[in-house]
């Protein structure tokens, strides 16, 4: 008779999920007994509630923020850098993936005569996802520049 043996990413696997079922059979019973709140009656207004997060901007506040000044209020440019109207801007020639490496990472002088862009400071991950719906959504309305 051979003996067989797991792989132990596999063994270490069956070992997660076991925990993991567990906790969640633990979760189910503690659900079914826990007191529910009495409803409140009273014609008092609710206490505010607070919110699990620092409120993200929409994301023409962050364009106004961190983009209008190099790339106009109004998207269409400055001195400073090039409008993001333009059909070079457009989803098919500039994703938004190449949009997140700019403001992240900065980019090289290309399609413009502005110089490089600076990485944008201080700007989170969801300030980057805001700012690039916002300017989609105003190249849809606008529509683009030749």
């Amino acid at each position: 008779m051979t003996k067989s043996r797991l792989c132990p990413a596999i063994a270490l696997a069956i070992v997660v999920m076991t925990i993991a079922c567990a906790a969640d059979a633990d979760d189910a019973n503690d659900a079914s007994s826990v007191d529910t709140a009495p409803a409140i009656t009273s014609d008092a207004p609710a206490p505010p509630t607070t919110a699990a997060g620092p409120a993200v901007p929409d994301g023409a506040a962050v364009y106004q923020q961190y983009c209008a000044e190099c790339h106009g209020v109004d998207l269409r440019g400055t001195d400073k850098g090039p409008s993001q109207l333009s059909i070079i801007y457009e989803p098919n020639h500039h994703g938004d993936y190449a949009y997140r490496v700019a403001i992240r990472e900065g980019t090289r002088e290309h399609h413009w005569w502005f110089g490089d862009m600076p990485p944008v400071e201080d700007i989170t991950d969801i300030e980057i996802e805001k700012v690039i719906s916002y300017i989609r959504a105003e190249q849809a309305r606008l529509g683009f520049e030749k």
